[in-house]
């Protein structure tokens, strides 16, 4: 049995996953230290912003600010793109289908004191992901004060500068995203035990957008 058609298709996918992750990683240790820069400086300059930086692991880093932390998750593995997705009618990717595979950073938007008072209930949500490919090259999917339109992933190269607009305009975006009272009638009623409990603050779930739906959801 010939095993040399078959060994190769593996070794060029796998040198492919080995470049577009290496990449990933590289452009998230720029995260983390742009990140680190951005709070220590506004910490400093803003006292009462509350501006703080928190390195979780090589896969996670978190960005405290005002009542709310940034979470930043580094995915550990390559992805492509569905068939009917626009990104996959660009001439950028029709002159190169490997031009599609790219590694990925997830921003998520929590209240900071869901962590601190650790109320594993409360939800966060993704504000944006950031799409990395085997040229440095970059497209955001995410709410539209962050998110990169897909048609300039031809020319939008990952390096600091774009790095910080993203951690800013996350910040940006987070900040002018309010907390509101959830609709009455799902709070109206408390247990006997859930107001006794020492624990109790854990059990209320609490999120920016519970119980509403907003137009900027739809677009």
């Amino acid at each position: 049995m010939d095993y040399n058609k078959i060994g190769s298709i593996i070794q060029k996918k796998a040198e492919l996953n080995s470049l577009v992750i290496e990449n990933t990683q590289k452009a998230f240790a720029v995260f983390k230290e742009k990140a680190k820069e951005i709070a220590a400086q506004l910490s400093k300059s803003f006292p009462m912003s509350n501006c703080r930086f928190d390195n979780r692991s090589d896969l996670e880093f978190r960005l405290s600010f005002g009542t709310d932390t940034l979470v930043f998750i580094l995915h550990t593995n390559m992805f492509e793109f569905p068939r009917m997705h626009e990104v996959m009618k660009l001439p950028y990717i029709k002159e190169d289908n490997k031009r599609s595979y790219c590694g990925m950073i997830a921003i998520y938007n929590f209240l900071t004191d869901s962590f601190d008072y650790n109320r594993d209930f409360d939800m966060g949500y993704m504000i944006g992901r950031i799409f990395i490919n085997k040229e440095d090259h970059y497209f955001i999917e995410g709410k539209r004060e962050i998110g990169l339109l897909y048609t300039s992933f031809h020319s939008a190269i990952i390096n600091e500068e774009s790095i910080v607009n993203i951690i800013i305009s996350s910040m940006e975006y987070t900040n002018n995203f309010d907390l509101l009272t959830p609709p009455f009638d799902e709070v109206k009623i408390a247990t006997v035990g859930e107001i006794q409990s020492k624990s109790s603050t854990k059990k209320q779930i609490t999120g920016k957008r519970l119980g509403f739906e907003f137009k900027q959801d739809k677009e």
